[in-house]
């Protein structure tokens, strides 16, 4: 539950950061859900060298703007290279927003969820739909990759 005082602009907006590479139907549902919660909705590519992204950060940030509806007016993309939580403070958002798939996705949200407490940025969870909770970037890399 949030406890931001109303008419806390902070309430309204939300961030759902990941490395979307590349950006799958799971993501993009959760997105369409988030978008329809809050007011705004930053999806925010994560620029981190070390996961060897198979693009830079602005190309998968523009990638993933052009697979979003275009009437999608209240979500918007961007590339970070900081923390989540930084960025949540810059840009006055209260909300982090993270998909769950699993048993082991939960174990590990919540412990980034309850550093992200203490930083002052909530966190909500969002289960993945059945239907798509089998997908991750991992998997649909693995398949473009794989000999047909």
């Amino acid at each position: 539950m949030l406890h931001r005082p109303v008419g806390d602009p902070r309430s309204s907006r939300a961030v759902y950061p990941g490395t979307f590479d590349p950006f799958t139907d799971g993501h993009r549902d959760l997105v369409d859900r988030a978008r329809r919660l809050f007011e705004h909705v930053t999806v925010l590519v994560a620029v981190n060298d070390e996961k060897r992204p198979t693009k830079s950060g602005a190309e998968r940030a523009l990638d993933l703007r052009g697979a979003l509806p275009a009437d999608w007016e209240n979500v918007t993309v961007a590339a970070w290279s900081g923390l989540t939580v930084a960025y949540c403070q810059q840009h006055g958002a209260g909300v982090i927003i993270r998909g769950l798939r699993n048993a082991v996705d939960a174990v590990r949200e919540n412990q980034l969820a309850a550093m992200n407490e203490t930083l002052g940025i909530a966190t909500l969870f969002m289960p993945a739909r059945p239907e798509l909770a089998t997908i991750s970037s991992t998997v649909v890399r693995a398949a473009a990759t794989w000999p047909h």
